[in-house]
């Protein structure tokens, strides 16, 4: 992908890596080292999710900080990685499906787009959006079991500020106990809301993140622009190529800094949907008998414990954990994607 930055008579072209798309991936090593890679992150992050679980389903405000603290103290370090096993089985197929949803749908969308004849940019985008709309719809499949399962591990404890008593040993007997109270469709508690917060979000992010990377390669294209001009007004000796070649380190910069943005956005835009998401996955059965608590019990709740901002409660956790997710999460994977493809030498 080349950006062209044009100040007065003179232009600079960014020359970025080419894009990686399904075609030229090892489908082997792609999802192996995905695998991998993947639940290092997962690892990294958890602690933070589980914080941000822990807010959602409390009946009182406290800050992620305090809740971290408050966990530690009273549960120790190991309640910070709380039903971790169960989410990591299940975050492997989960993203092997999701990684190759989004990669099948963005290079044919993409394809399908720039024959139509939309502009690069706009197909860019419109591929994007509707590969992270596949992709999380595809992976919600698998995602909400394992959602209901780990949330339930998460928020019980043996102290009286956890919001649920210890009832499960582990996540096959929380896997038995739920499917004994609810049936089968417990396991699926929260899909249509699930499908609801994280396709369009996903949607949305994945846009945004093709969109912020070409405003921060713009941005950077003018300030060498700008750079050179004062040069050569100085006096100074400019080269002669207009064609600016970025190393790895700066890729990846501009990668991360997208990925937070994008990231960042799409936490605050879904944020209640999480949180009655979270509700209603946490929830029991017995509760409301088998039929479970609906979404109108859930805002209701939620408002009469804290008004309208109870929806928001763990956005700073989340707000943080999708930011970092993002950042991590794209630099991973387009190294995952350079390291996997069949052809290094055709990258450069």
């Amino acid at each position: 992908m080349n950006i062209r930055v044009a100040e007065e008579e003179s232009s600079q072209e960014i020359h970025i890596p080419a894009d990686i798309d399904w075609e030229m991936l090892d489908k082997s090593k792609f999802f192996f080292l995905g695998a991998a890679l993947f639940s290092g992150v997962s690892a990294t992050l958890y602690p933070v999710v589980l914080v941000k679980t822990r807010q959602q389903v409390a009946q009182t405000q406290l800050s992620g900080i305090r809740t971290a603290f408050s966990i530690v103290k009273h549960e120790g370090l190991r309640a910070l990685y709380r039903g971790f096993g169960t989410s990591l089985m299940g975050t492997i197929p989960a993203r092997a499906l999701y990684m190759a949803a989004l990669e099948v749908t963005k290079s044919n969308v993409g394809s399908a787009t720039i024959n139509l004849g939309v502009s690069e940019p706009t197909a860019a985008a419109i591929a994007n959006a509707a590969a992270g709309l596949t992709a999380a719809m595809a992976a919600q499949l698998v995602w909400t079991p394992v959602d209901v399962v780990s949330q339930r591990l998460m928020v019980q404890g043996t102290h009286p500020s956890c919001s649920s008593p210890r009832r499960y040993v582990n996540g096959i007997d929380a896997f038995r106990k739920i499917v004994r109270t609810d049936g089968p469709k417990g396991l699926y508690r929260g899909f249509g809301i699930s499908i609801l917060t994280y396709a369009p979000s996903n949607a949305v992010w994945w846009a945004s993140y093709s969109v912020a990377q070409r405003l921060v390669w713009g941005g950077i294209g003018c300030y060498i622009c700008k750079k050179d001009g004062d040069s050569n007004d100085n006096g100074s000796s400019s080269t002669n190529s207009n064609t600016i070649r970025p190393d790895t380190k700066t890729v990846m910069a501009v990668q991360g800094v997208s990925a937070a943005m994008a990231g960042g956005m799409s936490a605050l835009i879904t944020m209640p949907l999480d949180t009655i998401k979270t509700r209603l996955q946490v929830l029991d059965g017995e509760e409301n008998g088998r039929r479970g608590p609906t979404v109108g019990q859930t805002v209701r709740n939620l408002i009469k414990e804290g008004g309208w901002l109870a929806c928001y409660r763990g956005l700073g956790p989340r707000w943080a954990s999708m930011s970092m997710s993002a950042t991590t999460m794209i630099t991973t994977y387009e190294f995952l994607k350079r390291l996997s493809a069949k052809n290094q030498e055709s990258l450069m």
